[in-house]
């Protein structure tokens, strides 16, 4: 009887400690999910490395080494007035700035050994000390030579990046109070920071319009030059005809008897200076009615100026014109 209670026990024991121990066995183990890491795009650029330039002097074809910012006053002080705003002439020096560090990275070598030249239809506008300040009168020479020098030593070290990465800032005279886009300039697929801005002010500036008159056989002539298949006939109402603006109202095509021609080719070939035109056919003559200076893309230093005489910081011009950015301290 003892070894049937005995029996009895070790089997009720085993019913209630089996489930027990299965359960323990099956009990799922809480697992903390994994924290995905923030990815952060961060291109470490080595600025200290960027602190001198390799200029090319175009007149003499001699390569000098100058420091960034003794090379920066002799930019601003080529391709800005003086006498422009303190603001304006602070934002023109982080845009050149920012232009050549772009450049020195890039190592597009297309000066060879020199990372940039002193021609502005290539680079950037560059002038001596001693050449500029001969220009000046000698009332304002000292003056305007410490405001230009103030502008670039209170920017120093600031550079314009969108998405880490240092612009290709460019720049031109006078936007005619709208900038453009480089894909109506150059080609190519542009840049998201470079889109059409709209500027007030730029009128009162004396690079806001300009004339250009042409006689007919002129006109012809200079078409032809590049164009020898063209056949016109001045008789037609429409032998010169815009056939498409671009959003930033400069004249993309221009129709010009059997050609289909772009505006940006038009500026080149007759001297404009802008592809921002109307035109006019009167008698034997053709005249061009232009408005704003340079290619429109980017800042305009007119712009600039306007913008900081309605108050605006070098900070704030800045983002006007390039839309997106960041200004940061090397």
């Amino acid at each position: 009887m003892k070894k049937i209670l005995i029996y009895i026990g070790i089997l009720m024991f085993t019913i209630f400690l089996i489930p027990i121990v299965f359960t323990k066995q099956i009990e799922p183990t809480v697992v903390e999910p994994q924290k995905e890491e923030e990815v952060v795009i961060q291109n470490n650029y080595d600025y200290k490395n960027y602190q001198t330039v390799k200029l090319l002097h175009t007149n003499t074809n001699e390569i000098e080494s100058v420091k960034l910012d003794d090379y920066l006053c002799n930019v601003v002080s080529a391709e800005m007035p003086a006498d422009f705003s303190k603001e304006a002439l602070k934002a023109q020096a982080v845009v050149a700035r920012t232009y050549t560090i772009y450049r020195l990275i890039h190592d597009e070598k297309k000066h060879g050994e020199a990372d940039i030249c002193d021609n502005s239809s290539c680079c950037q506008a560059w002038i001596s000390k001693e050449d500029r300040l001969a220009k000046w009168d000698e009332n304002v020479r000292d003056s305007n030579w410490t405001k230009i020098t103030n502008a670039v030593n209170e920017t120093q070290g600031k550079l314009i990046t969108y998405n880490n990465e240092p612009i290709n800032a460019f720049f031109h005279s006078n936007s005619g109070g709208k900038t453009e886009v480089p894909i109506n300039v150059w080609g190519g697929s542009g840049y998201p920071y470079l889109q059409v801005v709209e500027t007030s002010g730029e009128d009162a500036y004396s690079q806001y319009y300009s004339e250009v008159e042409l006689t007919k056989s002129e006109f012809e002539n200079k078409i032809r030059q590049q164009h020898p298949d063209l056949v016109i006939d001045f008789n037609s109402n429409n032998c010169i005809q815009i056939v498409e603006n671009t959003d930033g109202g400069r004249v993309k095509t221009l129709k010009v008897g059997n050609l289909n021609l772009a505006g940006v080719e038009i500026r080149t070939i007759l001297g404009l200076k802008s592809a921002n035109f109307t035109f006019e056919i009167k008698d034997d003559t053709i005249k061009f009615n232009v408005i704003g200076y340079g290619h429109g893309v980017g800042m305009s230093q007119t712009g600039a100026d306007a913008l900081a005489r309605q108050g605006e910081n070098y900070e704030q011009i800045i983002k006007h014109f390039y839309v997106g950015v960041d200004i940061i301290d090397m």
